[in-house]
């Protein structure tokens, strides 16, 4: 299984786990959803969620979700991250992975997720 990872609010899982897909603002946007690799995951969450506390974490099997999903350097970092090119459908989302910041509100790799 090919998987990568989406950091989303427990809110947005929910809707999204009850519609059956999932279709965040950065498809409409951006014309695709922002994922990362497990490696890649910490530095997304802590540069850009430091002291949320309701995100979980999605795991993904990339070949399930039925539209294209294309690793891309798009900001020129030297660094590829997959990005899906659809909706992604709820049946490709294999674990659910809880997701808590520390007391610093810093995000640490959940011991549920195998690198």
């Amino acid at each position: 299984m090919d998987k990568v990872f989406h950091i989303i609010s427990k809110p947005e899982a929910d809707r999204a786990k009850a519609q059956g897909f999932y279709q965040p603002p950065s498809l409409v946007k951006e014309g695709f959803i922002h994922c990362s690799y497990p490696l890649q995951v910490c530095r997304v969450a802590n540069f850009l969620y430091k002291g949320q506390t309701d995100l979980i974490l999605l795991e993904i099997d990339k070949t399930n979700t039925k539209c294209e999903v294309i690793d891309e350097d798009l900001y020129e970092t030297g660094e590829l991250f997959p990005h899906i090119y659809g909706q992604l459908p709820w049946s490709a989302v294999v674990a659910i992975h809880e997701f808590p910041c520390d007391d610093n509100g810093m995000f640490e790799l959940p011991t549920t997720v195998s690198i």
